[in-house]
């Protein structure tokens, strides 16, 4: 079966069983296309709360499916892949975080989306790269703590020095092994071209950007920008997105080893087989199952992100 054919043979299947798909931007290109909705993980979690398909089946990273089911906790949500997890997410657990907490109370728990849904339980608000800044700039206390990513947070307490922020050693392993060397190459190698870069990054690697962004905001940026050429921060498959959608404009990674493996585990066929599988056809899916009080507990801070973002 080509990529084609198998593409409409998904497009089949959602029909049939009623099934929306979400995918993230760092999904393959073949993915995308057969998406109900694509974006980073902020506006995935808003499309997911307004579905009103019975299945919803998300092409991403645990997580981001768990965010889905928290807020659509009537439907039934798939992740394509099983093993799709995410290294930040399983870093900090909800012992510690509440330890930390018992030892300086004061402070307003401030999660980056990217948590289980454990320790979304003993935080007060989450936020994406898109909406951190906004939220913290929003919240009544000054003394935050926020976590896991201490690169989004370093950034976020730059621009936001009203506020007492204490960060912990957490982030994504991807995008954090982004270098300056490479970077300076990179900019050697296309001198003409605008640095965007996602805040997950090193601080030293941020410093040295045209534009720091969430995924959609460089994705934004490069559409909207008079410039030419684009050396992209973040997960290789945005510039290749970009490149599709903007063929009179020329993007560079900024290396080829930014590459999310768990984002890109999922494949067509987990997609067509999650179908099948939805359908009563066979295959197999992976549904997400939570329990009312986990739903309840965890939700609060998603909603509460959603209220102070939108």
């Amino acid at each position: 079966m080509t990529v084609r054919e198998l593409q409409d043979e998904i497009l089949k299947l959602k029909k049939e069983t009623n099934t929306a798909i979400l995918a993230h931007c760092y999904q393959a290109r073949e993915i995308v296309e057969i998406a109900d909705f694509t974006g980073d993980s902020y506006k995935l979690s808003v499309d997911a709360k307004g579905i009103s398909a019975e299945n919803i089946l998300f092409c991403g990273v645990h997580f981001m499916a768990e965010t889905a089911k928290m807020l659509s906790p009537q439907k039934h949500v798939y992740l394509a892949n099983k093993n799709a997890g995410c290294p930040m997410a399983e870093q900090m657990d909800a012992e510690m975080i509440s330890a930390v907490k018992a030892a300086d109370p004061e402070r307003t728990v401030v999660a980056y989306i990217n948590t289980t849904a454990s320790l979304k339980t003993v935080c007060d608000v989450c936020v994406t790269s898109s909406s951190a800044l906004k939220i913290v700039k929003a919240l009544d206390n000054d003394k935050i703590l926020f976590i896991p990513d201490c690169n989004l947070g370093d950034y976020v307490k730059k621009n936001c020095p009203e506020k007492d922020i204490k960060l912990l050693n957490g982030g994504c392993p991807t995008h954090a092994k982004v270098t300056e060397k490479e970077v300076l190459d990179a900019k050697a190698e296309h001198p003409e071209a605008l640095f965007l870069v996602h805040p997950e990054c090193q601080p030293k690697v941020t410093a040295l950007a045209d534009y720091v962004g969430s995924t959609t905001g460089i994705m934004d940026f490069a559409k909207k920008s008079d410039a030419k050429e684009f050396i992209i921060g973040t997960e290789t498959s945005i510039a290749e997105h970009l490149q599709y959608e903007c063929p009179d404009k020329k993007f560079y990674p900024v290396t080829k080893d930014i590459v999310c493996h768990n984002m890109k585990i999922t494949t067509l066929p987990d997609i067509y087989n999650s179908l099948l599988a939805i359908s009563g056809k066979g295959g197999e899916a992976f549904e997400i199952l939570m329990d009312d009080d986990l739903i309840t507990k965890a939700r609060r801070c998603i909603d509460e992100m959603i209220r102070l973002g939108g």
